[in-house]
This record gives C-alpha cells, structure tokens and sequence, in this order.
C-alpha cells in the first residue's frame, strides 16, 4: 500500500535551506558581479562515510529583481545529478581524487545552469559540469585547492560558476548570543570591570556547500546597461536565494507533483532573528513582495526589546525608544532612499520585501570596512553584502539604535551602541578572486570543538 507525505517544512532542512546570500561588485572584475548563496550550514569536515553534497531532489535558484514591481525578472537555476561508479563499495574513494573525473572518486556531482527570465523563458547556459569532491585529506584529495579551480567553469558571455564545498565564511558567536544574548566582549565591557572577553565562533573549522555565479552588471539590469550613476533606479537589483522540492514523496522516495518553494532569503539573519518561529515556515515558502505581513518584526524587532532589559542601565535611550524603526524598515525592506546616506541609495521602491539590495554603480573600495556602510564603507553590507562584512556585529549595532538617526537626526544613539560587538574575528583563507571563500578544511585536519 503505498502512502505519501508532503514536502517538509523546510526551516530545518539544511540541504535545501539557504544560509547565506552574498551580493557584490567583484573587486578583481569591477564590470561583474559575483552572487553567491550557501547551504548545508555547519559541515563536520570529517563528514565520512557520506560525505556532504548538493540534493538531487532540489531545484537551487538565485533570483533578481531589478524593477519595483518585486517580481522575479532573472533567475540563475541549479539542478544536480549524483552517480555512484562503484555499486560494491561503502567508501567516497577508493583512492586518490586527483581529478574531478577521477576513476577512484565513486560519488560524483554534476550540474546544469538554466538563465530563466520574467515570464519563464528558461535557456540552458551550462551542462554536465563537474563539482569538486569534499576535501577529505592529504591522501584522498592530495591536491585539493586545484580540484577546486578546476571546478571553476567558464560559460561564455563573461559568466562564470562554481558548485561545491568552501570553508565556512560566517563568523558569529552562537554559544554566547543564544545564552540570553550574553555577548562576551560587551558583557566584560559594561557589567564586570575586567579586560574584554574574547568571542568565540561557533562556525570555525566547519565548511559549507556554496553555489557562485559571476556574471556581467549588464546582464543583471533592467535597461540592460553598466551604471554609472549611483543615483539612478537602473543601478539597483535585489537579490534572493530560494529552494524548491515536490510537493510530495511517494514511499520508496519517488517525488511528484509540482516543485515549490520550500527556503529562501535575502538579507543576513532575518528569517533566523526577525521572523517569529511560529512563521518561519510560512516565510519561507513565500515570495518576497509578500513580506509586509513581516514587517512589525523589522519595525519592532524583539531583540531591540530585549537588550535593555539583559544590559539594565545600558540602553537607555533605546528602551525609550517606542516608534516603529523606519531606519530598519529602510535598510531590510525597502531599500535606503537618496538624501539619507550622501552618495548612496539602494531604494527599490515602496513594496516592502526582504531582498539583499546592490547599487551596482558603487565600484569596490580600495580599503574595505568589515562594518560596510555603518563604517562608511559604501561598497559594504547593506549595499549588497561581501564575505568580509561583519553581519553580526553590522546587524546588532542596528538593532541598538546606531542607524535610527538616518530617519531622526535629533535621535544620539545610546554610547553603548556603537560597541555592541559579539567579538568574534573572521576565519582566515578568504580569496581575492572567485569563488572568494576559502578552501574548505580537510576532514583530517578537522579540529572538534573542544
């Protein structure tokens, strides 16, 4: 008797869940930029027998929108196929990988890229292209930072796309903002009179598995053009992330009916601290220009409730502070106007929605600051997002009423605002080309967590 279950919710389905969203001028390609999103967060290197990969059963997209209507107007489509070459082993290799056709490498990934523009018109821009292994160690993947290049694949048209496992590139201290938002470094600074603690990061030493695709800003606009003009509405795009399963498995994991949206995500952090658990689910599965339903979080987020009230004394002004924060509401879903930040905008429009918002006009910087705009970095998070840009310490910073003077100039943030950090420092490895992350840790040079 056969019996089906639908689609799971997807807020913890880490295979199709994307965790991170990247959106920048490339600085070594100023004509391009690179997107780039992850999944499967947290990756053990020592990961074996069964190594992390990509779903077979998942449809990866990385959207834009580039008009204000919020609909999807391009789209970048990533299908995965998995063959074992050796039905008679439990093992990923039986030998060295030295290549990515490597006869000894028995669980092999290979996928095609689909350009799909408003309306559906899909065109297929890149087939049978080869992952690269995970990095297993000195034996298995004796040379793997060249099996990762060799991944690196060239379409054409000035696109260019890599599908495989990185180093993890996030950095946050998940052990002390969870225990009640104990941030070490503040908590040292402003409730126990002793040197400030140092933050540890949770996600060291684990890798990811990373879809990038670098493509020409011509291809991303709506007119079709490279902007030079930072005010411009042409200059702007937003960007967004989704996964997509069938809406329901047959026993024996036979799937059918339509795909849909099982993950998606924009900007950093908002489905895992704005959206309530009770609707991360249904976040999920929505469309982005259906986010004003979402807005009271953005507006009044809990955190901003919270943290005068587990740093008593601290965040005066903030407590006080009871209107909804347009200056978040700007910066997560609408875009940052022009006239508020001197020489910027990001603004996409009235319709309210969780999109990761580029100017592609603003060229890289020559120095960056990890704190991107709040820095004074233009080039940084939220105009788009680097992989040196410190999310956390950006995002809570903002919570704490360090951007509210961009909609209130007679508001001055509390001093404690400008210091909350969660003290954690960027993994080493970044690269200054593409793919940009790291070459993942070996599972034999993995370090547990002691």
């Amino acid at each position: 008797m056969s019996s089906h279950r639908e689609a799971p919710e997807m807020s913890k389905d880490p295979v199709a869940d994307s965790t991170d969203v990247y959106a920048f001028v490339s600085p070594d390609k100023p004509d391009t930029v690179t997107l780039i999103s992850n999944y499967i967060p947290l990756e053990d290197p020592a990961g074996g027998p069964n190594f992390f990969e990509f779903g077979d059963d998942v449809v990866y997209r990385i959207n834009i929108v580039n008009d204000d209507d919020i609909d999807d107007d391009l789209a970048f489509e990533f299908r995965f196929t998995t063959v074992i070459t050796n039905p008679d082993t439990f093992l990923y290799n039986t030998g060295p990988i030295t290549s990515n056709d490597s006869a000894s490498w028995n669980r092999r990934q290979t996928y095609s890229v689909w350009m799909v523009a408003e309306g559906g018109e899909r065109t297929l821009i890149g087939s049978d292209l080869t992952c690269p292994p995970c990095n297993i160690g000195p034996r298995s993947t004796p040379d793997y930072e060249s099996l990762a290049t060799s991944a690196v694949h060239d379409l054409g048209n000035g696109v260019t796309v890599f599908a495989g496992q990185r180093k993890e590139g996030f950095w946050v201290d998940l052990g002390s903002i969870f225990d009640l938002g104990t941030l070490r470094p503040f908590e040292s600074l402003h409730l126990i009179p002793s040197a400030a603690a140092v933050g540890v990061n949770a996600a060291r030493g684990f890798n990811v598995h990373t879809i990038a695709i670098q493509v020409p800003i011509s291809m991303l606009t709506s007119d079709g053009s490279t902007p030079t003009n930072a005010a411009s509405r042409e200059a702007v795009i937003g960007v967004y992330a989704s996964a997509s399963r069938r809406k329901a498995v047959i026993r024996d994991e036979v799937a059918t009916g339509p795909f849909v949206q099982v993950s998606r995500l924009g900007n950093p952090l908002f489905n895992e601290v704005l959206v309530p658990m009770s609707r991360k689910d249904e976040w999920n599965k929505s469309a982005p220009r259906d986010d004003a339903s979402f807005a009271k979080y953005v507006q009044m987020p809990e955190l901003a409730g919270l943290l005068p009230v587990l740093y008593p004394g601290v965040f005066p002004k903030l407590a006080a502070l009871k209107a909804p924060r347009a200056d978040l509401d700007a910066i997560l879903l609408t875009g940052i106007p022009s006239g508020i930040v001197p020489g910027f905008q990001n603004y996409t429009g009235p319709i309210k929605a969780d999109l990761l918002r580029l100017n592609v006009a603003i060229p890289p910087a020559a120095s960056p600051s990890p704190l991107g705009v709040v820095g004074g970095d233009l080039a940084g998070f939220p105009n788009g997002r680097r992989v040196t840009d410190n999310i956390v310490t950006i995002e809570l910073r903002a919570i704490a009423g360090v951007t509210y003077p961009l909609v209130d100039p007679t508001y001055v943030p509390d001093g404690a605002a400008a210091l909350v950090e969660d003290g954690t420092m960027p993994p080493p490895g970044f690269l200054d080309h593409f793919p940009y992350l790291g070459v993942p840790t070996s599972g034999y040079d993995s370090v547990p967590p002691s």
